[in-house]
């Protein structure tokens, strides 16, 4: 089975998401990721739920919603009538279990999301509520950061957790993945990878075929 991408919209031009969305509809990528942040979480702001409403009604994507808020079940309601899959932060203040359980009642993928100074034994209790989680190899807030290669033994931790709990839950990793990171990241055992800057230029449609392949 093939990897799965996940294009980040935060390296998307903005002044024209719609010729973006486009290219990444006729590569039929596998869903898009989108980067919600409030400047208290994370010191960036970003977008919320008015654009990303937008691109479900006029895209079919599977979209891959990642909350980079404070105490995100507060908003899980209001962001899960527009996410395929939702995701928030194991550090970000909330009930862990009841979160992903309420994502899931919801009628969405649940996706629980850990930073790089997270040890991935901390999650391992909740991997059976989860569909997937989010292994971050960049500190989260800001797109083009250098790959965290320490990242790389908690996506094999993982791997090897969720395989020996039975379950059917998708690896993804998001920050720094390029053509030379992205390799590193597949043989660890990552089944998602979230990329950015490296498809958002004028060869996306190549860089995306070779992350397809890997």
């Amino acid at each position: 089975m093939s990897v799965k991408i996940s294009p980040s919209l935060l390296s998307a031009n903005f002044f024209d998401l719609k010729a973006d969305i486009k290219r990444l509809e006729a590569l039929k990528t596998d869903m898009l990721h989108l980067d919600v942040m409030d400047g208290i979480f994370v010191p960036n702001i970003s977008f919320g739920n008015p654009v990303i409403k937008k691109i479900k009604e006029n895209s079919n994507l599977t979209l891959d919603v990642h909350l980079m808020i404070d105490r995100p079940h507060r908003y899980i309601k209001e962001f899960a009538k527009y996410a395929d899959i939702l995701g928030f932060h194991y550090e970000a203040g909330s009930d862990i279990a009841e979160t992903l359980k309420e994502i899931r009642n919801l009628g969405c993928k649940a996706c629980l999301t850990i930073k790089p100074k997270t040890a991935a034994e901390e999650i391992f209790e909740f991997l059976p509520l989860c569909d997937m989680v989010l292994v971050m190899s960049v500190e989260p807030g800001f797109g083009g950061q250098s790959f965290m290669p320490n990242s790389l033994p908690k996506v094999t931790a993982l791997k090897k957790e969720i395989q020996a709990q039975g379950l059917k839950c998708d690896i993804e990793i998001d920050g720094g993945i390029n053509g030379e990171t992205a390799p590193l990241a597949v043989k660890a055992g990552a089944d998602v990878l979230v990329a950015g800057s490296y498809l958002f230029c004028d060869k996306m449609e190549e860089r995306y075929n070779y992350l397809k392949s890997l």
